[in-house]
């Protein structure tokens, strides 16, 4: 039994190594775009239309859509209501939005993705401007991506924007959920035209209008429960360039003050990640197990070879984890909890596959999307 823990934890130690040596730096925080300090605040904007989906966002559409309007003149908001039961769509129309009363989405469409559909048919811009009804965006960034997107010719350019980190949970668990997105969607390889990797983060995506509907806009991946990823891949295939790159000037103002929520979160979609395979799952919690507790708690074995094992785990982990801490202004010490971390990210991912067997594919703004339809 010992050294078979004591195999598992060199097999941890040597991924967090190897990690730590990919050429492609998937931890590293070199991608990233910020408004730019010599924004005007009367900067024409009229080339861009603002599509932001919303169902019962009256917390939050409010501050969503002042920052909207504080990157420059001439921009259209559209929002699309979603049957909301609250006052969501009230406030819009006080801060002076378009607000478009959407419908139940048909079978087989999520939500979000048939409210951007009916929004979509109002486009008239070159650029479409997909935001979340919890993201503000600071003063300047607009403009700031569609001038990237026109000097560096990308079709798609998208921000991963800053999570919540107010309370000690949101501080555990959200930078760390930027750091195993990225691990996952390495930025500078799904930024690269040659590879076949393709991310975005949904909460803000500035889009070419046309690269849109030449791609089957939201009808392609109506079904997709990582619609911003999904998205990205279509545009990528159709020999178009993106970008996705960290930010401080887009921030999600939806708090989390509790495990609960966050877990929700991200158990909506870490089986759709796995692309509900119980073998990849089964590869999953070995290589986390290996990673999280038995490559740095291999010390706990007392012997000179756990130790070093133990040492080069901790120093790859740290090295991995810091830029990510460092850019949220976060102490470096938060990487003593990643075997927690770990296990509690491990932890949601067996949900959201439990529930994906029980016939729930997910659940989301009060609906739910059976696993048992043919998608």
């Amino acid at each position: 039994m010992v050294d078979l823990v004591l195999y598992a934890s060199v097999f941890g130690a040597i991924c967090w190594v190897a990690l730590a040596l990919l050429p492609w730096r998937p931890w590293s925080t070199r991608e990233k775009i910020e408004a730019s300090a010599l924004f005007q605040p009367g900067e024409d904007l009229g080339d861009i239309t603002v599509l932001i989906p919303a169902r019962n966002e009256g917390p939050y559409i409010g501050h969503t859509l002042n920052g909207v309007r504080a990157q420059g003149v001439n921009v259209r908001i559209i929002v699309i209501d979603d049957q909301s039961s609250d006052d969501t769509a009230e406030q819009a129309r006080r801060s002076g939005a378009q607000v478009l009363s959407g419908t139940a989405p048909p079978a087989g469409w999520s939500g979000k993705l048939w409210a951007l559909e009916q929004g979509l048919r109002e486009v008239k811009t070159p650029y479409t401007l997909l935001l979340d009804a919890d993201i503000e965006l600071a003063p300047g960034i607009a403009g700031e991506l569609q001038r990237k997107a026109r000097a560096e010719n990308l079709a798609l350019v998208s921000l991963m924007a800053e999570p919540p980190m107010m309370n000690f949970i949101e501080r555990l668990l959200m930078p760390a959920f930027i750091f195993f997105f990225k691990l996952l969607y390495p930025f500078g390889l799904a930024n690269k035209p040659q590879s076949r990797i393709a991310a975005a983060a949904g909460g803000c995506i500035l889009v070419e209008t046309q690269a849109l509907r030449s791609t089957g806009a939201f009808a392609n991946l109506h079904n997709a429960l990582i619609d911003d990823c999904t998205l990205a891949a279509h545009i990528k295939r159709a020999g178009l360039r993106t970008y996705i790159g960290l930010s401080h000037a887009a921030r999600s103002h939806r708090g989390y003050h509790a495990l609960q929520p966050i877990w929700e979160m991200v158990a909506r979609t870490a089986f759709t990640q796995l692309k509900y395979s119980l073998n990849l799952l089964i590869v999953c919690t070995l290589l986390m197990t290996s990673m999280f507790w038995a490559a740095p708690l291999a010390f706990l074995l007392s012997s000179v070879e756990a130790y070093t094992v133990s040492a080069l785990a901790w120093m790859a982990m740290f090295f991995t984890y810091a830029p990510t801490l460092t850019y949220y202004h976060r102490s470096p010490l938060w990487g003593l909890a990643l075997p927690v971390i770990g296990t509690l990210y491990l932890a949601m991912t067996w949900t959201s596959a439990l529930r994906y067997w029980r016939g729930e594919r997910a659940r989301w703004k009060d609906r739910h999307y059976e696993s048992k339809t043919n998608y």
